[in-house]
């Protein structure tokens, strides 16, 4: 297996992005637990007395940025693909990656997330019956919405690549300095501001879809990559200062309401952590091993399947214990996270359910 990973390493694969990729997962699996003990009136917490303000800290730090640079890897990654795919071939593997279990998946597990929610929310009994299972699919999305806008982002880069055939934008980008770079918080700051979903607030087409178009026309340039490695170190002490100061200024108010997300400090802070994680993550993290490379394949699947099982975690230490709130934070995590894992992998061994809730599709074997 080391002699695989060294391979790997040798060809030019930039390990960076895939462990900040699994590394932002996990930071959204923390996160889950965090948002479901808010005290801030983030919606939809599991009680309202379950949770510490002082831990609201957490949600503050990484609520504005984690998405974002999700996205933006989304769309480095959507550049390497294409450069050895044709955009079927890439439009038929996203349908199998982003589309079944984003939509068909919803029917197989994400149903009683959605079950739950109701629940919880104290409305299961005002739903009729006969239409409770499509109302549970439906209100069973949950972190899915990433997945779906990332399925449309995909199928939008299709679109602009048949217009531009010659690849014109891209190579124009590869122009982009450090000072433009920098610069594209103006974008980022003007994109936060349209195409916000009114009630479920979600769904930012604006901002999201702009990082995902420039991490496929700017940053899977090697020139930006090595430029946003160069100011790594000053990145990170302004992103540290305005995470300060947006955390003043903000703390108390819903870190997912419209005030927060489209101010332009919020705009500032998310896009110089954007900068700094990229950059740090090229200098020190741009390595392999079994773990993370475990972590690389497994990643998309933790995500998939982690937020009925924190919903579960948290619910029942609050419900049925009698802990200090800190420690039911400690808990919830202490479940969530190893049961995240046996849950993908007995997923991912059952035939069907894998392929619907997973995408998971397993290549009929030729024989010989």
């Amino acid at each position: 297996m080391m002699v695989a990973v060294e391979r790997e390493y040798k060809a030019g694969r930039k390990h960076y992005l895939d462990n900040i990729r699994w590394g932002t997962v996990l930071v959204v699996l923390v996160y889950h637990v965090f948002y479901l003990y808010n005290t801030v009136g983030v919606p939809f917490p599991i009680a309202q007395d379950a949770g510490l303000r002082t831990f609201d800290i957490f949600p503050y730090i990484v609520y504005p940025w984690f998405m974002v640079i999700l996205f933006l890897i989304a769309g480095i990654s959507a550049r390497y693909a294409l450069q050895k795919r044709t955009n079927r071939e890439f439009l038929k593997d996203k349908v199998t990656k982003l589309l079944v279990p984003s939509t068909l998946g919803l029917f197989v597990y994400h149903w009683i997330s959605g079950f739950i929610n109701l629940k919880l929310g104290g409305v299961l009994d005002a739903i009729p019956s006969f239409i409770r299972y499509p109302v549970f699919v439906i209100s069973g999305i949950g972190p899915l919405w990433f997945i779906q806008m990332l399925f449309l982002f995909s199928v939008l880069l299709v679109l602009i690549r048949r217009v531009d055939k010659e690849d014109k934008i891209w190579t124009f980008c590869r122009k982009i300095n450090i000072v433009v770079i920098l610069l594209l918080v103006f974008l980022i700051y003007g994109a936060a501001q349209i195409l916000n979903l009114p009630v479920l607030t979600t769904y930012r087409f604006g901002i999201y879809g702009t990082a995902y178009l420039i991490g496929y026309f700017v940053f899977s340039h090697d020139e930006a990559q090595n430029s946003i490695e160069k100011i790594r170190i000053p990145m990170l002490i302004v992103a540290i200062i305005l995470s300060v100061a947006y955390i003043i200024r903000y703390f108390g108010v819903s870190y997912s309401s419209e005030e927060c997300l489209t101010s332009f400090l919020t705009n500032c802070y998310l896009w110089a952590a954007v900068l700094a994680i990229l950059g740090c993550g090229k200098a020190w993290f741009n390595r392999t091993s079994p773990f993370a490379s475990y972590m690389t394949k497994s990643s998309f699947g933790f995500y998939v399947v982690h937020y009925l099982i924190v919903q579960l975690s948290c619910y029942s230490v609050y419900q049925y214990g009698s802990f200090p709130k800190a420690l039911n934070y400690f808990l919830a995590l202490s479940i969530e996270l190893p049961c995240t894992v046996l849950v993908y992998e007995l997923l991912r061994r059952i035939p069907v359910i894998r392929y619907l809730v997973l995408g998971i599709k397993i290549k009929p074997q030729i024989l010989s």
